[in-house]
């Protein structure tokens, strides 16, 4: 018999072969084909087996991966609470900086179960247990919001420090083991490197196997305490079959340390040529050592350096505060920021940090939000309008009402998605996995074959030349640069995104964004301003006055959420207008709404809503309207039980960037298309004024993406700009959606990139990081393959025969941690481009 299985956790080949390997081994099991890219699993088995049974040997084997029947969700294992937890689940989440496994985390820090390397701390927008309390220097129990005397002894508290982060924790550790290997590796390699001296006078204090046996002494804090490390997770890679840079290393030097040690205890298992003149074995402890010594400094500076790669997020973090002042019943009361709820009243004085998003409700203030949108200028703003938590105070004091806290703020989403972005996978990281699929493999093998070519052709000793050159090869090998290619210019370049106010969704976004030929725009709210305001209310009935129609149209709108209407009911409110209530309202999506005012059916929107109401524009309605539409206006027609009565004409200005972000798409190679539901007349009067020559107007939801889909078809890659309800389909359906920050949840939860100043010239932005980004990529990745490509060959003595070059095993080391350490240092340089 034969099912199919869905494999959640799987990232790589790596995992695949894990995978498929583990399934076989089951018994029952006659065939097991695991598929990466549909990640599924078909089995054929001699008998019926329970799925439990083949998570229980998944688990059993390690990796964390989980198999379910497709159409269901993985499978909930609370024994494994301790190892994994879903991405954005738990607090203080670690995961793989090479992304082995996907978006999985762990809640401790160690090292990666694929690829052996240190886990990286994910950055949270959680109030800090220790920021803004303090505590007695006596007695560190007491713990207190505010500062104070000790309640047991009296002492001033004093403020609490925080805890070193996981990855200073690592990179503190790593520096301990590190003096500790240079303080037992240097001696070491003056005493192997005093044999290259005439008459080597440490020979007259003791004789050479005596060196060679505190060399050996000398060798074991180094390799059982500041390195063993390597060693376990080159013995971990190997029991799991998941071989990696730590394979190489372990192999490499634990070859060179145990030949050592045999060749002290059991010389003469040895050839001659093993043999110095004094008849001991070479000993290469010192080539051991140094290897791992190195090695370790590689890990101590890439520690260093991914503290760097997401230094994004940890400014954005910076940008909350621990206090607020709640004002209840006139009394101000200084407040934790995570005991502030929806609807509490909060006063924010000059310079002071914003605590949540809400909305102004007494002062004004200009409010420097250069640190969400990257907008150096600071913006004016008044009573009614919305303000965002870690945007900073001018030199005005006002109130506020919370209206979104904790999670929900704008920072907070930002961070998180800045996490998601980081942790995500560009479809270029494919190339680097199926390589790395084969690499160690392959490096064991030519290390093999180096050995015997030198051992069988090489000069005297050939053994000993043999010996250095594979070790060499298995040193010098880098299979982490190539991993860490992709993810390290993704997280970097998302961070920089989101200090512009361009929030990446995905690494496949950024990607895309490079090959966009084509870009769709939407009109109200993406090229204008989406501020609209009613510039005229007009009457087609002699029954009907301004006033009534303004009445009907205010008591229809006021159930509506989209732009246009909420500006006719503020027009209405300012004008006086009566109050009214609409029954049965509807809103017919891309046309208008409907709904029963004082008995009579109501119908408002553009001419489509007409058709539906099965009301007639007259000609001369149409000219009348037309004289608005030329000039760029929104005309919306009334109807009254099927009979047209009034109109309303809105305006929206174009935002002042518009034109310009168009202009340089446009230089870009970017065909620039503009989709409106609103009129021709309308549509084309924009369109003039930007210099765009295709557009097309009165536009439904399911128009525009047919329009996505036939662009598509012609082979355009298209990205599509949008910022309402009526945009998602189209932004779901194009290969990469943009939602400007001002628009509808609905809008920004369908787009892979989301401008939080909803400009168009974020677009221009998110072109730049994505070419930088890609660019950068690309770059890491060549330096990667050629590094291994000319750096293993070296290695196993090619330049010899006509040059007389080696490499020295410790040379391929240094070489070898340095190359991890000049991608990540290529990646960061992007922190430094201008978009």
């Amino acid at each position: 018999m034969k099912h199919t299985y869905h494999i959640h956790g799987m990232s790589c080949n790596g995992c695949r072969n894990h995978v498929e390997k583990t399934l076989n081994a089951v018994d029952g099991v006659t065939s097991a084909v695991v598929n990466l890219v549909k990640k599924e699993a078909i089995i054929e088995m001699e008998y019926h087996i329970e799925i439990d049974t083949f998570q229980q040997a998944l688990e059993k084997e390690g990796g964390n991966y989980s198999i379910h029947l497709p159409g269901e969700h993985h499978h909930h294992h609370p024994e494994k609470e301790n190892k994994v937890k879903p991405k954005g689940k738990g607090t203080g989440t670690f995961y793989c900086p090479m992304h082995c496994e996907g978006d999985k985390t762990y809640d401790k820090a160690g090292d990666c179960p694929v690829c052996g390397m240190d886990l990286v701390e994910e950055q949270s927008l959680k109030t800090s247990s220790v920021g803004g309390k303090w505590t007695c220097p006596m007695h560190p129990e007491v713990v207190k919001d505010k500062p104070g005397s000790c309640p047991i002894c009296g002492m001033d508290l004093v403020p609490m420090k925080p805890d070193l982060s996981a990855e200073e924790k690592t990179y503190h550790k790593l520096l301990k083991k590190f003096w500790v290997a240079v303080a037992f590796t240097l001696p070491i390699f003056l005493i192997a490197m005093s044999e290259m001296v005439p008459n080597n006078p440490l020979y007259n204090v003791l004789e050479q196997k005596y060196w060679n046996w505190l060399q050996f002494v000398f060798s074991i804090p180094v390799v059982f305490y500041a390195t063993w490390m390597f060693f376990e997770r080159a013995y971990r890679s190997i029991k799991t079959w998941n071989l990696n840079m730590f394979t190489l290393i372990g192999i490499g030097a634990g070859v060179a340390w145990i030949f050592s040690i045999v060749g002290m205890f059991l010389p003469d298992v040895f050839p001659e040529q093993f043999k110095t003149e004094h008849g001991t074995v070479h000993v290469y402890f010192e080539a051991a050592t140094v290897i791992l010594t190195l090695v370790l400094l590689g890990q101590l500076l890439e520690a260093r350096a991914h503290s760097k790669t997401n230094s994004a997020v940890k400014e954005l973090l910076k940008l909350a505060p621990n206090k607020a002042i709640k004002v209840v019943d006139g009394e101000e009361f200084e407040v934790s920021i995570d005991t502030i709820e929806i609807g509490d009243v909060l006063k924010v004085k000059p310079g002071d940090k914003i605590p949540v998003d809400g909305v102004i409700t007494e002062g004004y203030s200009a409010i420097d939000e250069s640190m969400i949108t990257g907008e150096p200028l600071p913006v004016n703003k008044t009573e009614g309008d919305k303000v965002s938590s870690g945007t900073i105070n001018g030199n005005q004091s006002f109130l506020m009402k919370a209206e979104k806290v904790g999670s929900d703020t704008l920072l907070s989403q930002i961070i998180t998605m800045v996490n998601d972005a980081s942790h995500s996978r560009a479809p270029i990281q494919k190339l680097a996995d199926t390589v790395s699929a084969y690499f160690v493999p392959i490096v064991v093998l030519i290390a093999v074959v180096t050995f015997a070519v030198w051992a069988i052709w090489g000069p005297e000793p050939a053994y000993v030349y043999a010996l250095v050159n594979a070790i060499a090869v298995l040193i010098i090998a880098c299979p982490c640069a190539l991993g860490l290619a992709t993810p390290m210019s993704v997280m970097v370049g998302v961070g920089k995104g989101a200090q512009n106010g361009v929030l990446i969704k995905n690494a496949e976004a950024l990607e895309k964004m490079d090959k966009v030929d084509t870009l769709i725009v939407d009109k109200t709210g993406t090229i204008t301003e989406g501020k609209p305001t009613v510039e005229k209310v007009g009457s087609f009935s002699q029954d009907l006055n301004e006033s009534d129609i303004l009445e009907m149209i205010v008591a229809l709108n006021s159930n509506s959420e989209h732009p246009l209407a909420k500006a006719t009911v503020v027009y209405g409110k300012e004008k006086g207008a009566k109050a009214k209530k609409a029954e049965q309202f509807i809103a017919v999506t891309g046309k208008g709404v409907e709904g029963i005012v004082d008995g009579k059916l109501l119908a408002l929107g553009n001419p489509k809503i007409m058709e539906y109401a099965n009301a007639t524009i007259s000609d001369s309605m149409k000219m009348e309207a037309k004289e608005y539409q030329q000039q760029g206006k929104t005309v919306s027609y009334l109807s009254a039980d099927g009979k047209v009565v009034g109109y309303v004409v809105i305006g929206d200005k174009i935002k002042k960037t518009s034109a310009k972000a168009i202009k340089e798409l446009q230089n870009k190679g970017v065909a620039v298309i503009m989709l409106t539901g609103d009129n021709h007349e309308t549509a084309k009067a924009v369109a003039n004024e930007l210099n765009l020559a295709d557009f097309k107007a009165s536009m439904l939801p399911e128009d525009k993406l047919r329009e996505v889909e036939r662009l598509q078809s012609d082979g355009k890659v298209v990205a599509m700009a949008g910022d309402g309800i009526n945009d998602a389909p189209a932004l779901a359906k194009s290969d990469v959606g943009i939602a400007m920050g001002t628009g509808t949840d609905v809008a920004i939860e369908s787009s892979a990139i989301t401008l939080v100043k909803g400009d168009l010239h974020g677009i221009v932005k998110a072109r730049n990081l994505s070419d930088a980004v890609m660019k950068n990529i690309k770059q890491n990745l060549f330096f990667a393959l050629i590094y291994n490509t000319l750096g293993v060959p070296v290695a196993a003595g090619v330049l010899y025969p006509v040059f007389g070059i080696l490499l020295s095993p410790m040379i391929a080391a240094l070489a070898m941690s340095f190359s991890s350490v000049s991608v990540i240092a290529n990646a960061l340089r992007l922190k430094r481009v201008k978009i």
